[in-house]
């Protein structure tokens, strides 16, 4: 059964992961077809689209759905 993680932010869990990868916001930006002031923004955000997410979790390798939920044994 999952859970869903009631506190988390998943514009500084995308930051976190891109700093891990040693990738830029530009990096990002130029692989989602977005301008990079527009990834800071990200940034700062507790919460974003579904389709977006998926977008990001597609360019970076990193399911970030996974991490929202929590695996209850």
């Amino acid at each position: 059964m999952f859970s869903y993680k009631k506190e988390f932010h998943i514009g500084k869990m995308i930051q976190e992961e891109l700093e891990r990868q040693g990738r830029s916001a530009s990096w990002l930006a130029k692989s989602i077809y977005c301008e990079r002031s527009n990834i800071y923004k990200l940034f700062a955000r507790e919460s974003i689209g579904v389709d977006l997410l998926m977008r990001i979790s597609t360019v970076m390798g990193h399911d970030f759905l996974r991490d929202l939920y929590e695996n209850e044994a």
